[in-house]
């Protein structure tokens, strides 16, 4: 169902030198952002990195300190929220409990008095494959359904930009991992543009083409979701999106295509283009999948390096993998991810171990880990904080 009431595309949506203060602390810090149009964008973080907020700003709940937004071209800075083409999904799903599905769905059509909001509405249900539970009320769907309503009842409106809140945290694992997929077809069928804000890495990559990684009210790193995985440019970004094995060691040759790094007296080659910074001492990477845990010190091989030999201390058994830690002298801890190709562990607690990797799967970043007793991140302001801070900001005005 390509076509039909859905057949406009979404716009664009441009932030310009966004900032955002509230009394006490800087939410937002000179953001500048462009979403294309028709484009499934996800702003991933931790709490208090943000991302709520951005949210905000562009659905018009919140005036920034500084900047503009624009929406198709067009400056909103200064508009209403019900002005703006925009409609937001949040993770409660605020449906009227005394009205049907079908009525809930057709109630924003109704009060902007469009032409038969009925039939769009039905339109919107089957989209979201509901409409043989238009005459239901909410209580008595699930949460899933209940969601995929209220998903209807945003897309139903045609806004430019669909703003997505967190709008799965409510339900269970594998029903979530059902609606992600779900979404990704409706966005894909209605051609509008989906801005997802989520802290559930798993969640972006899987939705999204674009994936901004957010952090202290700045974007670290954005692009599509294998390119940030694969060759992460900043500690935090390699740590937050997935897990990554990291060491620092200078740099103690160097060749038109690649440096190698000296860690704990061991040789580590990455590739120049893999790496951000080419000289002095710096931090380089490679994620657990990629290691392979092997009984015997095996013999140099080009484009192959090892780190070892280390001493298993811990073996998590996960489904579909079982999860190494390997303690290395001079160098700690590092992990391993094995698929379960046979039953039981490939190795057991106490055995030696060394790992191998492949170069062209390791990484440099631009640099280092932070300590892990520092403050990376406040707590996300709820809605009644975020409130509170508002009106002391204007008390203070």
């Amino acid at each position: 169902m390509a076509g039909g009431i859905f057949a406009e595309s979404g716009a664009d949506l441009e932030l310009v030198g966004i900032h955002k203060r509230f009394p006490g602390f800087t939410a937002i810090e000179n953001l500048n952002l462009t979403i294309s149009a028709g484009s499934f964008f996800a702003l991933l973080g931790p709490s208090g990195c943000g991302k709520t907020t951005t949210l905000r700003l562009v659905a018009g709940l919140e005036e920034p300190t500084s900047g503009q937004i624009l929406i198709g071209g067009k400056d909103v800075t200064s508009t209403k929220p019900f002005q703006r083409p925009v409609n937001t999904v949040f993770q409660s799903y605020a449906l009227f409990p005394h009205m049907t599905v079908l009525e809930n769905v057709a109630f924003g059509l109704r009060r902007r008095r469009i032409t038969d909001p009925i039939a769009k509405a039905h339109e919107a249900l089957r989209l979201v494959e509901l409409d043989h539970l238009a005459a239901r009320k909410p209580q008595q769907l699930s949460g899933g359904q209940q969601q995929r309503v209220a998903l209807a009842r945003a897309v139903v409106n045609r806004p430019a930009l669909l703003l997505l809140d967190e709008p799965l945290g409510a339900l269970d694992l594998k029903l979530r991992r059902q609606m992600q997929l779900e979404l990704k077809n409706i966005q894909n069928e209605v051609g509008l543009t989906f801005v997802h804000v989520t802290h559930d890495q798993e969640e972006a990559m899987t939705m999204a083409d674009t994936v901004a990684v957010m952090n202290k009210g700045q974007i670290e790193q954005m692009g599509a979701p294998e390119e940030l995985y694969e060759l992460p440019k900043t500690a935090f970004v390699a740590n937050f999106l997935g897990q990554s094995n990291l060491f620092t060691g200078p740099v103690t040759a160097s060749n038109s295509e690649s440096i190698t790094v000296t860690v704990a007296g061991a040789q580590i080659v990455v590739p120049k283009s893999r790496a951000q910074v080419h000289d002095g001492t710096i931090t380089i990477g490679v994620r657990p999948e990629k290691l392979s845990l092997l009984t015997e010190a095996p013999a140099p091989t080009t484009g192959v390096n090892v780190i070892g030999p280390g001493r298993v201390v811990d073996v998590s058994f996960s489904g579909v993998s079982t999860q190494y830690v390997v303690e290395v002298p001079h160098i700690g801890p590092m992990i391993v991810f094995a698929q379960n190709m046979v039953f039981g562990p490939v190795v057991n607690v106490g055995a030696q171990v060394w790992m191998s990797w492949t170069v062209d799967h390791g990484f440099g970043l631009s640099d280092s880990p932070v300590p892990e007793d520092a403050d990376l991140a406040t707590a996300d302001l709820a809605t009644a904080q975020i409130a509170t801070a508002h009106a002391a900001a204007q008390a203070g005005d």
